[in-house]
């Protein structure tokens, strides 16, 4: 009996799914495990695996169509058999389902095969291409340059097989936008959404809205900081230069918070409507730019781990987060996040807090200022720090205190290991 392929919750908090692009074609033999597709959710490109075995009988959905959790997007089944249209049910998540069919006369052997692949690319050669002399790329990455009118051809592929993924676009320089014949041009041009930024518009709307939210200001010298790290990098023991170069005022930033964080166990909270869980763990989200908005991967018990082993950990999900490849368990659960736009070059701001968490760190750059130091005029490297905080957990003395002891911490990086 045929069976129906439903589109899964991939994530935590997917609802409904993008159906990028399909790896297996109507006719075609399907094991258990083989990956069908790639769906776009709310956080990462992820595979919809087949659950049964037999022959993709049915694509119900087309590439590029969204469709909610539970409906049916393909139907699996043995050569030959009929295949009436599928009906949307509403089954569990994660599974494949029987589908409840008429009998019908054998369906006609019409098979699509995939075209043979070329062989891989060796590093550093332009992008390999496919069939028809299609470039190999990624579905995001394809997207992103059809959003900035790049051409694929021109692009190095740092993939497997020399296939171009978002990173590679991201060193690219986007083509100039076309000018408009005079008054016939465009207006205007839309975008549809993608699943991410549907759910940063959702986040905001429900972290804005009911959370009664302060904000609390302070400014660190980092001079102490800079001479640890810039030791660190081109000085200090243990690894080669290229391992030190690795480490950023970001993961100085992550040590020092969730060492903070341990001391001040009020501010590593979660509002959970009837009650506050305050955790005895420390998990720090930190928040990545990636082309669709913002990510913000996890690292877990970040008060436990040595400077080197969140300088490995955060630069690879850094990267994992921009090709949208992370796991659901890698950018969920954050007990307290960080978002660092210093980088950018921006003095301070305030960010938006991340449901349920209770508190979020907005860090500006660092910069030479005057202050006055022994009462003489000198400058020294400042840089910005602005708490957001959810009122229902976190009173305002309570965050003055957290940032007094981040303050401390980040002005003397001895205390970090005392």
């Amino acid at each position: 009996m045929p069976t129906n392929v439903v589109m899964e919750a991939l994530s935590p908090t997917m609802e409904e799914g993008r159906l990028v692009e399909w790896k297996k074609q109507e006719g075609e033999a399907v094991a258990v495990g083989d990956v069908l597709a790639e769906v776009e959710t709310d956080k990462a490109v992820m595979e919809l695996v087949a659950r049964t075995g037999g022959t993709l009988l049915k694509q119900v959905v087309a590439a590029g169509a969204t469709v909610p959790v539970s409906q049916v997007v393909a139907v699996i089944g043995q050569p030959g058999e009929a295949v009436a249209e599928a009906q949307a049910t509403e089954p569990a998540p994660g599974r494949n389902h029987p589908v409840s069919m008429p009998p019908a006369a054998p369906a006609e052997a019409e098979s699509k095969r995939l075209p043979s692949r070329p062989a891989p690319a060796g590093n550093g050669a332009p992008a390999a291409a496919g069939a028809g002399g299609r470039v190999k790329a990624s579905p995001l990455a394809r997207r992103m340059a059809a959003e900035r009118g790049i051409d694929l051809g021109a692009i190095t592929g740092s993939g497997p097989e020399g296939r171009v993924i978002a990173r590679d676009l991201e060193r690219a320089p986007a083509a100039p936008a076309p000018m408009p014949a005079g008054p016939v041009g465009p207006p205007f041009s839309e975008v549809p959404l993608t699943q991410i930024r549907k759910t940063i518009a959702r986040r905001l709307t429900q972290s804005i809205g009911p959370i009664p939210t302060f904000y609390l200001t302070t400014e660190a010298d980092m001079e102490r900081a800079w001479e640890a790290r810039d030791a660190l990098v081109n000085g200090g023991p243990g690894g080669s230069g290229a391992e030190r170069q690795k480490v950023s005022f970001n993961d100085i930033i992550i040590k020092a918070v969730a060492l903070a964080l341990r001391q001040h166990p009020a501010c590593n909270a979660w509002w959970q409507d009837d009650r506050i869980r305050y955790w005895n763990e420390v998990h720090i989200g930190m928040a990545v730019a990636i082309a669709e908005g913002l990510i913000t991967p996890v690292i877990r018990h970040a008060d436990r781990k040595s400077l080197r082993e969140i300088a490995a950990e955060s630069s690879d999900l850094a990267a994992r987060a921009r090709e949208r490849r992370l796991g659901p368990e890698e950018y969920t659960g954050a007990t307290f996040s960080i978002s660092n736009l210093g980088m950018l070059d921006i003095d301070e701001f305030t960010a938006v807090i991340n449901p349920p968490e209770a508190g979020i760190l907005a860090v500006g750059r660092i910069a030479p200022r005057p202050v006055a130091l022994d009462g003489a005029v000198a400058v020294r490297r400042r840089m910005r720090l602005t708490m957001s905080c959810d009122h229902r957990v976190i009173d305002g003395a309570t965050g003055a205190r957290f940032l007094q002891t981040l303050t401390a911490m980040l002005e003397n990086p001895l205390a970090m290991v005392w």
